[in-house]
């Protein structure tokens, strides 16, 4: 497997930001790690290993990047507006500037640009989620594994502008019947998974309020509840992994 380690310098962020890319071809896919990892996880927690036989033949080529949580949504106790607009700077540095490297990447292994698919688990599926949700211009799949959609459970009752526009429930609940993103969303993949097992309860209702508000809005989406013995956890992410990239990258 072809592996490659960069670094750049980010302007929104003011600071070098790492990562690494897996692949030399095909459908080119973000993993953000979950709260409070890094880039590296991807191989540390063995999810390369469950994305490798798609990787080497060619179907895909995984981008894994950093995000800066500690700073905010994990950054419980510091003033809300500030975590929020740290966490837009973070946003900002992913549209601006590593979805155009990615694609860069991108083309000049498969010699033609094209859209990227953001992947993640648990915080990772949030970033994810939030992402194609916001740009799906940039972004024309998305694969969300037990993450959360609203903001109750880091900021609790407070809410500005930042915070309602990286919020998937509150925008997508105000999103305009004839706005032209839900059609976009219809053009392309929505694939949102969760458990019912343990420590998965506030992913779950959150996945349920998302799975709710995509259905009023007519936003085509397949959402996947697993069962009750299936929990937040990585060995449960390798097995959804294994089930459901074939149907996102054929």
């Amino acid at each position: 497997m072809e592996i490659q380690y960069h670094k750049h310098y980010s302007g929104h962020l003011g600071r070098e930001m790492e990562f690494k890319v897996y692949g030399h071809g095909g459908k080119p896919v973000m993993f953000i790690p979950c709260q409070g990892g890094r880039f590296f996880d991807f191989e540390n927690f063995h999810m390369i290993d469950h994305w490798a036989k798609w990787i080497e033949e060619g179907a895909c080529t995984v981008y894994a990047i950093d995000s800066i949580d500690g700073e905010a949504y994990a950054a419980v106790g510091l003033d809300c507006r500030r975590r929020i607009e740290n966490h837009e700077r973070w946003y900002h540095y992913v549209v601006d500037e590593m979805v155009p490297a990615i694609r860069h990447l991108s083309g000049l292994r498969n010699g033609y640009d094209q859209p990227i698919m953001p992947f993640g688990c648990s915080m990772g599926a949030m970033h994810a989620a939030n992402l194609f949700f916001r740009r799906p211009d940039l972004f024309d799949r998305v694969f969300a594994i037990s993450g959360l959609y609203d903001s109750k459970l880091f900021f609790g009752d407070y809410m500005d502008d930042l915070l309602y526009q990286n919020t998937p429930v509150e925008y997508l609940s105000n999103m305009p019947w004839d706005h032209p993103y839900i059609s976009m969303y219809n053009e392309r993949k929505i694939l949102i998974v969760v458990g019912q097992g343990a420590w998965e309860e506030p992913l779950l209702s959150s996945t349920r309020w998302l799975d709710s508000v995509m259905r009023n809005k007519g936003i085509h989406a397949q959402v996947d509840y697993w069962g009750y013995d299936v929990n937040h956890d990585w060995p449960w992410w390798y097995k959804m992994v294994e089930h459901y990239v074939p149907q996102l990258l054929y």
